[in-house]
């Protein structure tokens, strides 16, 4: 076995799984608490990576520029949920979908008219461009410095969550938003904190990968989906359940597309093995939220766990 190949791809899934909670955990909280469904959620994420490259190529700083295009987002994303989510929460689901999906379209032309049809690529600093040798092992800089950000990220949101009184009134509201309401909480204040945390959170993640692959329109509708797998596998409303399944789907996903092929070629011919594990790679996580729904349908970290 190659354990280069191995750790290296090991890497690319706690990359993938961190960026996926980055959507997710925001994702969760707007759907435990709030029960709203924000299909433009991935719209964040795009933003965030325009955003971003424009104050980059402004300042000449990437560290700038995702600084204060989180600030940015986090505006964008509290405008979007006091003008227009704000309006939806009493209105069934089916609402929320057309709604969000509108906002979808909205954006994908407001980045067009702003950023023109082209994808806008960020140029990683020296420092950030280069590779770490560790022994044979070579990994990228950016890479490292992308699960670095995540992790950070991930035991800010754990302690904000878990050790502060908002983060109590999040947990609340996730497991009882009737009661949190009665005991005098101001609900919109709340919404519009969850909402917004969760578009900076988002844009954050496109902040991050859009260095490896460019900021480009719709590229938050590809995420979204996922993100939503994430949140039915790991429990809706639960930020614990978002970490440990984004984790598991994006090693599950990666070493998937990696491996399943030679697996495969174990029971199969070649011809069969190469046809068939492109298409087996892109369903394991779909059965994988399939068998969570048939036997645990609420998830594998539920609030009430968390």
């Amino acid at each position: 076995m190659d354990w280069q190949l191995l750790i290296t791809q090991m890497l690319n899934g706690l990359q993938l799984g961190l960026l996926l909670f980055l959507v997710a955990s925001g994702l969760t909280l707007i759907f435990g608490i709030m029960d709203f469904i924000n299909l433009s959620h991935g719209s964040f994420y795009m933003l965030g990576a325009f955003i971003c490259s424009s104050i980059t190529a402004k300042t000449g700083s990437l560290f700038i520029g995702i600084v204060l295009a989180v600030l940015v987002v986090f505006c964008i994303g509290a405008l979007v949920e006091r003008l227009i989510a704000r309006k939806l929460y009493q209105n069934d689901h089916l609402d929320h979908v057309l709604v969000t999906f509108g906002l979808i379209l909205v954006f994908d032309t407001l980045a067009h008219l702003i950023w023109g049809s082209q994808g806008r690529i960020i140029s990683l600093p020296d420092s950030l461009n280069g590779q770490i040798n560790l022994g044979s092992l070579v990994l990228p800089s950016y890479r490292l410095l992308i699960i670095g950000a995540g992790l950070t990220v991930a035991i800010g949101l754990y302690f904000l969550v878990t050790r502060s009184r908002l983060g109590m009134r999040i947990r609340a509201g996730a497991s009882n938003r009737q009661m949190v309401s009665a005991l005098g909480v101001d609900i919109d204040r709340l919404y519009l904190i969850v909402f917004a945390l969760g578009a900076a959170l988002a844009g954050l993640a496109g902040m991050l990968i859009a260095p490896i692959t460019e900021a480009s329109i719709g590229m938050g509708n590809e995420i979204i989906i996922i993100a939503f797998v994430v949140v039915i596998v790991g429990g809706i409303g639960s930020v614990k359940g978002a970490f440990y399944a984004a984790l598991l789907i994006g090693f599950i996903d990666t070493l998937g597309r990696s491996y399943l092929g030679d697996l495969l070629a174990l029971f199969l011919s070649s011809q069969n093995a190469e046809t068939a594990a492109p298409a087996l790679s892109a369903m394991l996580i779909y059965i994988l939220m399939a068998a969570v729904l048939a036997f645990r349908p609420q998830g594998l970290f539920p609030p009430s766990n968390s």
